[in-house]
């Protein structure tokens, strides 16, 4: 315990819902029961089904209606549905099943799969994809086999796939058994006429590759040259940096099927992609999109007032493709044969930002895996747990090839693509809090306000990459940046407002980043940059979080400034400070794993020196410790079993055993003919 361990993600980034605006075309579908509309999907008439399926659509969008439907069968309702004869039933019901899985979460998308939803949307993709061959006809033969159809089917089909994959082994084995990747893939090399349905594509094909080496042989030269090709793809919009950012990630995934000879460049490829997207400032885009919103519809408003101007004049009137009855208030109409999502006017260049925000997490996320791709053994941990933190980080560097030599280390490869690609750099610019101009932009328009989280989540990925680069790499990968300025800019997140931070995924985030940096500035024995007052107002606020990750790293963090303290001189009344609410926090904590943390640093804050001593025997150090071991013991013994993993108990043995140690160890001080016995 004490120790920093790099964190992996474990990407869950279920599909945003899908059809939900088809059913404006009709009255409030929240009136309309489950039952009714259950029933209505086996009417006769397809346009019965279509409008049942649209309105179950919207209405799963919501949670508390999913339970109604889930009473009712609904997956098996509409599995069948995915087949019908008619198109539009097709789309609609994806659409509907699309959106259970992403609202319904972990338990739904298995419940889906256990009732075999799998069958038909595999049937269903594969005949998709045999339609999609279609673009080797002519236009008018591409509109008789309603090629736009297919497409917007596909995308729902996809989307609904990628999110019960998401969350169920069973699916992805489904989708290596049944040859998926075949269906999926051909829509990623259609990016330049649908980058949508490829996005969609690359988002399923990037979740199904992680950690899934049966998949690994179906990546043939042409799937390779798939991949190669969308990476290489030149438009700069947005959406087309979100797809190239997921295709490198699928490429980082599938990296075993890579030639030895080729790794070094593939992954340099790779990595150029993901500066490429951390290299675009955010808030400068939502500056400039919102800009370009206004000016947009600012000219809509003005064309709509001259064209209505126009037919007062000339009492015209609109022909019948333009009946306004006909179309949705505030839609665009589309093309005879093409139903894809009515878009709203307003949100075009939101979309462009909500993806490049998507682009930054998705990119952060696997540059955080790529530092800790390989766990290490239990036992390994263990071996470091018990270690002094000290000999840890020495240990890290004891090659002398400038690579942390630990369970957590960068590749020659990583490494080397990492500087020439500034990853670093870019990393460090993205924990910055976001421009405040565009926060006051997604604040005043709620359609933009969802934004906040996703620049929120930006600016925690990168601290977390922050936390790992720390951890496995040296420092001519910061680029140039001092451990003390990263020091002095980590504190600035902390303190730069009157209140310290609250929120409990920051916190973890920044705690994490902090710890890693005190760690590594400790083996390199460079002074400590956070004051006393510091400190204990960071503490302070991380323990009244009710998250224990924010504080084991709160207490260790106190450990590793305490044992640098340790060493210094008149330091013995802030070590007493420390040693006080350690000790509180080890004798009253609800969590008996942060209890440990507790009980680690304070070993580590009182092993030695002059100082430490003093500030032990007059908070009575040893009196406290002798009087909690064995309350620490029954704990142990009552709380242990059921509550903690195997790896946490075996921790917390280790804890045991090094506190009967330690309680030696200050008794054996005690006696020093130096120590003031009578004060024990």
């Amino acid at each position: 315990m004490g120790k920093s361990r790099g964190k992996r993600f474990r990407q869950i980034h279920c599909s945003p819902t899908g059809l939900e605006q088809r059913c404006d075309e009709e009255d409030d579908p929240d009136e309309e029961p489950a039952a009714e509309l259950l029933e209505k999907v086996q009417h006769p008439s397809a346009e019965v089904r279509e409008y049942a399926c649209a309105s179950i659509s919207k209405l799963l969008q919501e949670q508390q209606a999913i339970p109604a439907f889930l009473q009712r069968d609904v997956i098996r309702c509409l599995g069948p549905l995915l087949m019908d004869y008619s198109l539009a039933v097709r789309e609609t019901a994806a659409g509907a099943l699309r959106n259970l899985s992403a609202c319904g979460g972990f338990e739904v998308c298995d419940d889906m799969v256990s009732k075999d939803i799998m069958t038909p949307l595999v049937a269903l993709l594969k005949e998709c994809s045999t339609g999609l061959d279609a673009n080797q006809l002519s236009p008018e033969k591409c509109i008789e086999m309603n090629k736009n159809y297919i497409e917007d089917i596909a995308n729902e089909a996809i989307n609904l796939l990628w999110n019960v994959c998401e969350c169920s082994s069973t699916a992805v084995h489904i989708f290596n058994k049944e040859g998926c990747l075949e269906a999926v893939l051909p829509y990623m090399k259609n990016f330049s006429t649908n980058v949508d349905l490829a996005v969609s594509a690359a988002n399923c094909l990037q979740a199904v590759t992680e950690d899934n080496p049966d998949l690994l042989p179906s990546f043939n030269a042409s799937s390779l040259q798939v991949l190669e090709t969308v990476m290489l793809c030149p438009e700069s919009t947005m959406k087309h940096i979100l797809l190239r950012t997921l295709t490198a990630g699928i490429v980082w995934n599938i990296k075993g099927t890579i030639p030895p000879g080729s790794l070094g460049s593939i992954i340099n490829a790779v990595l150029k992609i993901f500066s490429e997207s951390l290299a675009i400032d955010a808030g400068e885009t939502i500056i400039r999109m919102k800009e370009a919103e206004k000016n947009r519809l600012k000219l809509a408003v003005e064309r709509e007032t001259e064209e209505n101007m126009s037919d007062v004049t000339e009492n015209c009137v609109l022909s019948e493709d333009y009946d306004l009855e006909e179309i949705p208030k505030g839609k665009v109409k589309k093309g005879e044969n093409d139903i894809s999502d009515f878009i709203p006017p307003d949100q075009q260049e939101l979309k462009e930002v909500t993806a490049l925000l998507m682009a930054q997490q998705t990119a952060l996320e696997i540059i955080v895996n790529m530092c800790c791709s390989e766990d290490p053994s239990d036992d390994e941990w263990e071996e470091l747990s018990s270690s002094d933190e000290s000999d840890f980080m020495e240990n890290l560097y004891n090659d002398g090839s400038g690579l942390l030599m630990s369970p957590l280390c960068l590749s020659d490869e990583v490494n080397s693509a990492f500087m020439n690609n500034l990853i670093p750099k870019k990393i460090l610019e993205k924990t910055a809090f976001p421009n405040s101009v565009a926060l006051d932009i997604c604040r005043h328009n709620p359609s933009w306000k969802p934004l906040i989280k996703k620049l929120n989540a930006v600016q925690c990925r990168a601290l977390t990459c922050l936390q790992n680069i720390l951890l496995v790499s040296d420092m001519d990968c910061l680029g140039g940046a001092s451990l003390q300025s990263i020091a002095q800019h980590l504190l600035q997140l902390v303190f730069a407002k009157m209140e310290l931070p609250t929120d409990t995924e920051f916190l973890e985030a920044i705690t994490s980043a902090l710890r890693a940096l005190l760690q590594t500035m400790a083996s390199k024995n460079i002074s400590q940059c956070m004051s006393p007052e510091q400190l204990l107002s960071l503490c302070e606020a991380g323990m009244d979080s009710s998250n224990a990750s924010v504080k084991m790293n709160i207490v260790s963090i106190l450990g590793i400034s305490g044992s640098i303290l340790a060493k210094g001189q008149d330091t013995a009344e802030t070590l007493k400070v420390i040693g006080k609410f350690l000790l509180e926090v080890a004798m009253k904590e609800s969590s008996l794993v942060v209890a440990g943390e507790a009980l680690d640093a304070l070993f580590d804050v009182f092993a030695d020196g002059k100082e430490a001593e003093k500030a032990a025997v007059e908070i009575r150090l040893l009196p406290a410790l002798k009087e909690f071991q064995p309350v620490f013991k029954m704990r142990m013994r009552k709380e242990g079993k059921g509550k903690y993993s195997t790896d946490q108990l075996c921790v917390l043995d280790n804890v045991k055993m090094n506190l009967r140690r330690f309680i030696a160890y200050q008794e054996t001080i005690g006696k020093s003919p130096t120590c003031n016995n009578d004060e024990l």
